[in-house]
C-alpha cells in the first residue's frame, strides 16, 4: 500500500466549524481516563488525545477528528470552566491533527514543531477528499518548547526523525506524565511516514534515550494500542517498541548481507518473537520491511 492509500485509509482531513464551549451541546462522547493531578487521556476514535483539565489550567495534546474533538471538548467542559490555554500537535497525521479547526480560534496557543505546519500543507495538496485542514499551529519550535500552565509545566522535545519528521514528545512535568503520540504504536505493527523524514533507525534511538530520559515511574501516553495492551504503560513497553524495530533493522540488514533482493527480504508476514505486533492490515510488517531495506541500502 502507498502512502497516499494509508493516509486515505487511516486518517479523513476533514474540517468543521470552530465553536465556542458555550455551543458545544449534547452529551460528551468518547472515553476519559484520569492519571495524575488532573492529566488524563482520551479515546474515541484516532490518535490517543491528551490532556489537562484543572481550575486554573487547560490543554489538549492531539485532535482527532472534527466530531471526536467536540466530543473531547465536551467532556473537559465537565471537568473545568478555565478557557482553553493549549492545543499542541504531536506531528501532522490527520488522525491526530483534523480536528484542529474545533480548536482554532480557542486555544490561546496552537502549537507543534516547525515542520508539523509544512508537513500538513503538503498533506493538503496531496489529498483528494474533502476540504482542506488549514488549521495549523501557529506557535512552533525547533528543538524544544515549554509552557507554564497553572501548576503544571508543559514540555515539548523533538528529538530528529521517527515515525515523522516532526515528532514531539510532550512531557507534563509535575504529573509526570509522558506523551509519545505515534512514537509508540504499542504492540502493533506502526506507520512509518518515509516520505515525510521516517527513519527507522533513528526512532530506535529516540525510544531508547526517551526511556532513559524521564523518570523510572514516569506514566506514557501512545498514540495508538492494541486493545488488550491499551494506550498507556511504562518505559518497558517503550523498550519493547525498541526492540521490534531494532529487529526489523537486524532482519534486512541480514537480508541484504545474503545477497537477497528486496522482494524477497520484505516476503515475510511475522518477525519470531514478535507475533503479538499483528494486528491491522493497513500498514503490515512487509511494508516497514521495505521502509528499512531503503534505509539500510540507502535507496
Amino acid at each position: 500500500m502507498d502512502r497516499r492509500q494509508f493516509l486515505r485509509r487511516s486518517s479523513l482531513l476533514a474540517a468543521g466549524a470552530a465553536l465556542p464551549f458555550t455551543n458545544l451541546l449534547g452529551r460528551a462522547s468518547g472515553n476519559f481516563t484520569e492519571l495524575r493531578r488532573n492529566v488524563g487521556y482520551f479515546t474515541e476514535r484516532g490518535g490517543t488525545i491528551g490532556w489537562l483539565a484543572s481550575e486554573n489550567a487547560m490543554a489538549v495534546i492531539d485532535s482527532q477528528f472534527p466530531e471526536t474533538a467536540r466530543n473531547c471538548l465536551n467532556g473537559l467542559r465537565d471537568k473545568s470552566d478555565h478557557p482553553l490555554d493549549l492545543l499542541i500537535n504531536t506531528h501532522h497525521h490527520g488522525d491526530h491533527t483534523s480536528g484542529n479547526p474545533i480548536f482554532k480560534g480557542m486555544a490561546e496557543t496552537m502549537t507543534g514543531h516547525e515542520n508539523v505546519p509544512k508537513l500538513m500543507k503538503k498533506a493538503n495538496e496531496e489529498s483528494d477528499e474533502g476540504e482542506p485542514n488549514t488549521a495549523y499551529p501557529t506557535t512552533t519550535y525547533a528543538d524544544s518548547w515549554q509552557m507554564d500552565l497553572g501548576d503544571e509545566k508543559l514540555h515539548a522535545k523533538y528529538y530528529g526523525r521517527g515515525h515523522t519528521s516532526g515528532d514531539s514528545v510532550i512531557y507534563f512535568e509535575k504529573a509526570n506524565v509522558v506523551h509519545m503520540g505515534d512514537l509508540v504504536f504499542n504492540r502493533m505493527n506502526p506507520y512509518t511516514d518515509r516520505p515525510a523524514g521516517a527513519s527507522i533507525m533513528n526512532w530506535i534511538k529516540i525510544l531508547e534515550t526517551v526511556a532513559s530520559e524521564y523518570p523510572l515511574d514516569a506514566v506514557y501516553i501512545f498514540g495508538h494500542g492494541k486493545p488488550e495492551y491499551g494506550v498507556t504503560g511504562s518505559k518497558e513497553d517503550l523498550e519493547v517498541m525498541r526492540d521490534y524495530l531494532s529487529a526489523i533493522i537486524e532482519y534486512v540488514q541480514q537480508g541484504v548481507d545474503k545477497g537477497l533482493s528486496k522482494k524477497e527480504i520484505t516476503d515475510k508476514k511475522v518477525l519470531d518473537g514478535f507475533e503479538n505486533f499483528l494486528y491491522a492490515d493497513f500498514w503490515t510488517l512487509p511494508d516497514n520491511l521495505g521502509v528499512a531495506y531503503e534505509e539500510v541500502t540507502q535507496s
